[in-house]
């Protein structure tokens, strides 16, 4: 009997979900807006799967406080704004490529885990995010990008669609999430919050009959009379 090669298997479900794609939830806490010149001080991700009841829930997170690149600019109402002192040593701030390297390098463990052929972003107002993840990338020369290039799915437009709010402490409270307004503006809780969120809307699409998921069938073993030898 021959073996069905890798590429004949049935796709997994989340595979099967969105194209191929794994859903990574974002947030940053930067200097500014400009994801080319403004400091990037901090980056969180939250991966997410399918638990037995076939619910879309968050999986694993990581996140690190990041040392402004060489050169980066540092806008003090962006500091005001999110609280980081960028030279506080408590903060335990990770070098940039190291940073980068180490949330990136979960990110592609779960690709391959879930198999699917690379991440998309998620985040509230995802362009932003994803502006300064793909500048930080290029920034640090590495190679390995698991996202892709130019889509994203943005939080804040299923939210403006599914409860007619677009700002996450508003639409979380839509929701029925937990938002704490004090804890806000960590890149980590905010990812978090994000998260669920996400989750939440795509869980009530399919709950009010959206999408269903229908198991690809395996492609056939094919006869060989030869045996396996």
């Amino acid at each position: 009997m021959s073996v069905v090669p890798d590429q004949a298997k049935p796709k997994t479900k989340m595979a099967r979900r969105f194209r191929g794609y794994l859903p990574v939830i974002v947030d940053v806490e930067t200097a500014g807006f400009n994801a080319k010149t403004d400091a990037l001080l901090e980056i969180a991700a939250v991966t997410v799967t399918f638990n037995e009841q076939g619910l879309l829930v968050p999986h694993q997170s990581i996140d690190r406080a990041v040392i402004p690149f060489e050169g980066a600019n540092l806008e003090q109402s962006a500091l005001e704004f999110t609280g980081i002192d960028p030279h506080d040593p408590e903060r335990e701030a990770h070098d940039e490529r190291n940073a980068m390297g180490e949330v990136l390098k979960l990110i592609r463990q779960a690709v391959k885990a879930e198999g699917c052929t690379r991440a998309v972003l998620v985040g509230h107002n995802a362009h932003f995010d994803h502006a300064f993840v793909t500048a930080a990338t290029e920034r640090c020369s590495i190679k390995r990008n698991p996202f892709h290039p130019f889509s994203n799915f943005d939080t804040a437009t299923l939210s403006g669609l599914a409860y007619g709010q677009t700002v996450l402490a508003k639409t979380c409270a839509a929701a029925g999430i937990e938002f704490s307004n004090s804890e806000a503006h960590s890149a980590l809780y905010d990812a978090q919050k994000t998260a669920e969120l996400f989750c939440n809307i795509v869980n009530k699409w399919k709950d009010l009959g959206g999408w269903q998921d229908e198991p690809e069938e395996p492609e056939p073993e094919i006869y060989n009379p030869f045996g396996d030898s």
